[in-house]
Protein backbone atom coordinates (compact mmCIF):
# COMPACT_ATOMS: atom_id res chain seq x y z
CA UNK A 1 0.00 0.00 0.00
CA UNK A 2 2.69 2.49 0.93
CA UNK A 3 5.98 2.91 -0.85
CA UNK A 4 9.23 3.17 1.07
CA UNK A 5 9.11 6.89 0.27
CA UNK A 6 5.70 7.16 1.95
CA UNK A 7 6.91 5.26 5.01
CA UNK A 8 10.06 7.39 5.22
CA UNK A 9 7.97 10.57 4.97
CA UNK A 10 5.67 9.48 7.80
CA UNK A 11 8.66 8.58 9.96
CA UNK A 12 10.28 11.94 9.23
CA UNK A 13 7.11 13.86 10.08
CA UNK A 14 6.72 11.96 13.35
CA UNK A 15 10.38 12.62 14.16
CA UNK A 16 9.95 16.33 13.42
CA UNK A 17 6.76 16.44 15.51
CA UNK A 18 8.62 14.99 18.48
CA UNK A 19 11.97 16.76 18.13
CA UNK A 20 11.43 20.09 16.37
CA UNK A 21 9.72 23.45 16.76
CA UNK A 22 9.95 26.93 15.24
CA UNK A 23 12.81 27.52 17.69
CA UNK A 24 14.49 24.14 17.09
CA UNK A 25 14.99 23.34 13.43
CA UNK A 26 16.63 20.14 12.21
CA UNK A 27 18.74 19.56 9.14
CA UNK A 28 18.12 16.76 6.66
CA UNK A 29 21.40 15.13 7.69
CA UNK A 30 20.36 14.99 11.36
CA UNK A 31 16.97 13.50 10.50
CA UNK A 32 18.46 11.03 8.00
CA UNK A 33 21.02 9.81 10.53
CA UNK A 34 18.44 9.44 13.29
CA UNK A 35 16.04 7.50 11.05
CA UNK A 36 18.65 5.61 9.02
CA UNK A 37 17.28 6.97 5.73
CA UNK A 38 19.56 7.90 2.81
CA UNK A 39 20.11 11.65 3.18
CA UNK A 40 19.67 12.63 -0.50
CA UNK A 41 16.41 10.67 -0.71
CA UNK A 42 15.11 12.16 2.53
CA UNK A 43 16.03 15.68 1.38
CA UNK A 44 13.82 15.18 -1.70
CA UNK A 45 10.93 14.00 0.47
CA UNK A 46 11.35 16.94 2.86
CA UNK A 47 11.32 19.38 -0.08
CA UNK A 48 8.10 17.84 -1.38
CA UNK A 49 6.49 18.03 2.06
CA UNK A 50 7.61 21.66 2.36
CA UNK A 51 6.24 22.61 -1.07
CA UNK A 52 2.93 20.94 -0.12
CA UNK A 53 2.93 22.98 3.12
CA UNK A 54 2.93 19.91 5.37
CA UNK A 55 6.18 20.83 7.12
CA UNK A 56 8.01 24.13 7.48
CA UNK A 57 11.58 25.08 6.68
CA UNK A 58 13.89 28.04 6.82
CA UNK A 59 17.20 28.66 5.07
CA UNK A 60 20.45 30.07 6.31
CA UNK A 61 22.31 29.74 9.60
CA UNK A 62 20.07 28.09 12.18
CA UNK A 63 17.75 26.96 9.39
CA UNK A 64 16.28 23.56 8.81
CA UNK A 65 13.00 21.69 8.92
CA UNK A 66 10.39 21.86 11.65
CA UNK A 67 6.69 21.55 12.43
CA UNK A 68 4.82 24.62 13.59
CA UNK A 69 1.35 24.60 15.15
CA UNK A 70 -0.38 24.70 11.75
CA UNK A 71 1.75 21.82 10.42
CA UNK A 72 0.71 19.73 13.42
CA UNK A 73 -2.93 20.08 12.33
CA UNK A 74 -2.17 18.12 9.16
CA UNK A 75 -3.07 14.45 8.91
CA UNK A 76 -1.08 11.37 8.03
CA UNK A 77 -3.32 11.08 4.96
CA UNK A 78 -2.05 14.43 3.66
CA UNK A 79 1.53 13.16 4.03
CA UNK A 80 0.67 9.92 2.21
CA UNK A 81 -1.07 11.73 -0.65
CA UNK A 82 1.82 14.19 -0.98
CA UNK A 83 4.40 11.43 -1.41
CA UNK A 84 2.58 8.36 -2.74
CA UNK A 85 -0.63 9.74 -4.17
CA UNK A 86 -4.10 8.63 -3.21
CA UNK A 87 -4.33 5.82 -5.78
CA UNK A 88 -1.69 3.59 -4.15
CA UNK A 89 -3.84 3.13 -1.09
CA UNK A 90 -6.77 1.90 -3.16
CA UNK A 91 -4.85 -0.69 -5.15
CA UNK A 92 -5.84 -4.33 -4.96
CA UNK A 93 -4.06 -6.27 -2.23
CA UNK A 94 -3.11 -8.94 -4.80
CA UNK A 95 -2.20 -6.37 -7.45
CA UNK A 96 -5.11 -7.16 -9.77
CA UNK A 97 -6.14 -4.37 -12.12
CA UNK A 98 -9.86 -4.83 -11.48
CA UNK A 99 -10.81 -5.36 -7.87
CA UNK A 100 -13.63 -3.64 -6.02
CA UNK A 101 -16.75 -4.51 -4.04
CA UNK A 102 -18.57 -5.49 -7.27
CA UNK A 103 -15.63 -7.49 -8.68
CA UNK A 104 -13.61 -8.66 -5.66
CA UNK A 105 -10.35 -10.58 -5.72
CA UNK A 106 -10.11 -13.61 -3.39
CA UNK A 107 -8.63 -11.41 -0.61
CA UNK A 108 -10.86 -8.34 -1.08
CA UNK A 109 -13.41 -9.06 1.64
CA UNK A 110 -10.71 -9.83 4.21
CA UNK A 111 -8.58 -6.79 3.38
CA UNK A 112 -11.24 -4.18 2.59
CA UNK A 113 -12.48 -3.58 6.19
CA UNK A 114 -8.87 -3.24 7.40
CA UNK A 115 -8.07 -0.74 4.61
CA UNK A 116 -11.23 1.28 5.33
CA UNK A 117 -10.41 1.53 9.05
CA UNK A 118 -6.80 2.47 8.34
CA UNK A 119 -7.89 5.07 5.79
CA UNK A 120 -10.32 6.57 8.31
CA UNK A 121 -7.57 6.80 10.94
CA UNK A 122 -5.10 8.34 8.48
CA UNK A 123 -7.67 10.92 7.36
CA UNK A 124 -9.05 11.84 10.77
CA UNK A 125 -6.04 11.81 13.09
CA UNK A 126 -3.85 14.90 13.06
CA UNK A 127 -0.11 14.79 13.63
CA UNK A 128 -0.70 16.57 16.98
CA UNK A 129 -3.24 13.93 18.04
CA UNK A 130 -0.88 11.13 17.07
CA UNK A 131 1.97 12.64 19.08
CA UNK A 132 -0.35 13.20 22.07
CA UNK A 133 -1.38 9.53 21.88
CA UNK A 134 2.26 8.45 21.78
CA UNK A 135 3.00 10.56 24.86
CA UNK A 136 -0.20 9.62 26.73
CA UNK A 137 0.25 5.90 26.13
CA UNK A 138 3.91 5.95 26.99
CA UNK A 139 4.48 4.24 23.67
CA UNK A 140 8.07 3.59 22.85
CA UNK A 141 8.51 4.51 19.24
CA UNK A 142 11.57 3.32 17.43
CA UNK A 143 11.65 5.10 14.11
CA UNK A 144 14.63 3.12 12.90
CA UNK A 145 14.05 0.14 10.66
CA UNK A 146 14.70 -3.22 12.29
CA UNK A 147 17.48 -5.22 10.73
Amino acid sequence: MLTNAGKYAIRAVIYLAIHSSADKKLGAKTIANALEIPQAFLAQLLRTLTVDKLISSSKGPGGGFFLDDDDRKNTLWQVIVSIDGEHRFHECFLGLSKCDDAHPCPMHHMVSPFKKEMLFNFQERTIAQLIDEIKDNGTVVSLKMSH
